[in-house]
C-alpha cells in the first residue's frame, strides 16, 4: 500500500518508521533529513546522465533511460530497504517528490511494503525548515566572555530541567578561530540548518529555552536569520567569571592541542589581534607558555564581546557575577538570579 503523506504529518513518525531519501550520494550529502537513509536509485553520474537526456531529448527518453540504468538494481534496493525496515513500513522521498521516488515506492509496494510517499519531497522539506525558524521562541541568551564555562552551564541547566539549544555542538564548532579543535568537521549549511529545525521542533516553543551567545557565524556557518534576530533581541545574563579562572579553563582545554594548529589560527587572526601581539603569542605557544598565549588572545576576544554586548539594548542585559568554578552551583546561581529578574522586569 502506498500513502501519500506531507512532510509535517510523517515527521512524528520519523523515529518509528525509517526514511528512505532516493536521491544520489552527492544530494544527500549536501542536506538530508536527520535520521533518514540513503538508498539512491541513480548514482551521481546515472542522475546527471538521466537529467541531460530530460532536457536535451525529452521525458520519456529520459524515464526509458532511468528504467535501463535501474534494471538489474531493483532486488538489490528491495534487499537494502529490508535492512532499514524490516518490518516492511517505509517513508520515501526524493527532490520534488517525483518519478524516482514514485518509482521506488512502486517497487517496495509491488514486494508488499506499507510505504508512505512523501508529497513535495525534500523541497518541501526544507520549506518546512525554513518556518521553524520563523516562528517565536521564548530564548534567553547565556553570555559572558571566552573561557567563562558558557558551554558547560548550558548543559547543567539542561539537567536541572531547562530546555537548551547548543549551537556549537549542531555547528560541530566552538565559535572562535580555534574553534575546530583540529579535529571537528562541520557539517554543510543546508545540513545545519536541517539538524536544528530538528531540534526544535521537539522543544516546547511557550517555554524558556538557553541558547549560547554567539556571533551570526559559527566557524563557516551562519546562524538562520528568523532564529539570529530572536537571539539579538532576547534577554541576555552575562556571567562574569576572574580572568584567572578563564585562563585556567582556557589553559586546560586549548593547552593540550597540536601547537602547529594553534599557531595557524592565531595567524588568521593577525589583522585583529595586530602584528606583535601575534608574534608574541605564537612565540609562548612554541615555548609553551600557554597561559600567556591565552592571555594575549583574550585581549582581542575580550573587546570583540563587549562591542557585541555595547550593540545590544542595555534593558536586556542582565550581568551575574560567579564567585566560583563549581558548574551546578553556578547554573543554580543563574537560575535564581533570572527568577528575580521575572519578578521585576
Amino acid at each position: 500500500m502506498i500513502k501519500n503523506t506531507t512532510i509535517e504529518d510523517f515527521l512524528p513518525f520519523k523515529g518509528s518508521i525509517p526514511l528512505a531519501d532516493v536521491r544520489t550520494p552527492a544530494e544527500f550529502a549536501h542536506g538530508h533529513i536527520p535520521g533518514a537513509f540513503n538508498l539512491p536509485l541513480f548514482s551521481n553520474d546515472e542522475r546527471v546522465l538521466v537529467g541531460t537526456t530530460y532536457k536535451q531529448v525529452g521525458r520519456e527518453e529520459a524515464i526509458m533511460l532511468g528504467f535501463d540504468l535501474t534494471g538489474s538494481k531493483w532486488s538489490g534496493f528491495i534487499r537494502q530497504a529490508l535492512e532499514i525496515a524490516p518490518d516492511k513500513k517505509i517513508g520515501v522521498h526524493c527532490w520534488r517528490g517525483g518519478m524516482r521516488s514514485g518509482a521506488m515506492a512502486w517497487a517496495l509496494n509491488l514486494y508488499g511494503f506499507e510505504v508512505y510517499l512523501i508529497e513535495g519531497g525534500y523541497k518541501n522539506y526544507r520549506r518546512w525548515v525554513h518556518r521553524q525558524f520563523e516562528a517565536a521562541y521564548q530564548l534567553w541568551i547565556l553570555g559572558g566572555r571566552t573561557g567563562s564555562g558558557k558551554t558547560r552551564m548550558l548543559h547543567e541547566l539542561r539537567s536541572a530541567g531547562e530546555q537548551i539549544m547548543d549551537l556549537e555542538q549542531l555547528a560541530q564548532h566552538q565559535g572562535s578561530s580555534y574553534g575546530t579543535m583540529n579535529r571537528l568537521v562541520q557539517p554543510t549549511q543546508e545540513q545545519f540548518e536541517n539538524n536544528l529545525a530538528d531540534e526544535l521542533k521537539e522543544l516546547d516553543a511557550n517555554r524558556r529555552i538557553w541558547v549560547e551567545d554567539e556571533s551570526l557565524n559559527i566557524g563557516k556557518l551562519l546562524i538562520p536569520n528568523g532564529f539570529w534576530q530572536q537571539m539579538k533581541t532576547a534577554m541576555l545574563i552575562d556571567v562574569k567569571v576572574s580572568t584567572e579562572q578563564r585562563v585556567h579553563d582556557l589553559v586546560k582545554e586549548y593547552g593540550v592541542l597540536d601547537k602547529h594548529f594553534l599557531a595557524a589560527c592565531t595567524e588568521r587572526i593577525r589583522k585583529r589581534l595586530g602584528p606583535l601581539q601575534t608574534k608574541q603569542a605564537i612565540e609562548a605557544i612554541y615555548e609553551d607558555r600557554m597561559d600567556d598565549f591565552i592571555r594575549l588572545v583574550l585581549v582581542y576576544y575580550d573587546k570583540t564581546y563587549q562591542t557585541c554586548l555595547n550593540n545590544r539594548n542595555a534593558e536586556h542585559v542582565f550581568p551575574l557575577t560567579l564567585t566560583g568554578g563549581n558548574v551546578p552551583e553556578n547554573a543554580l546561581q543563574i537560575l535564581n538570579f533570572t527568577s528575580s529578574i521575572a519578578v521585576t522586569s
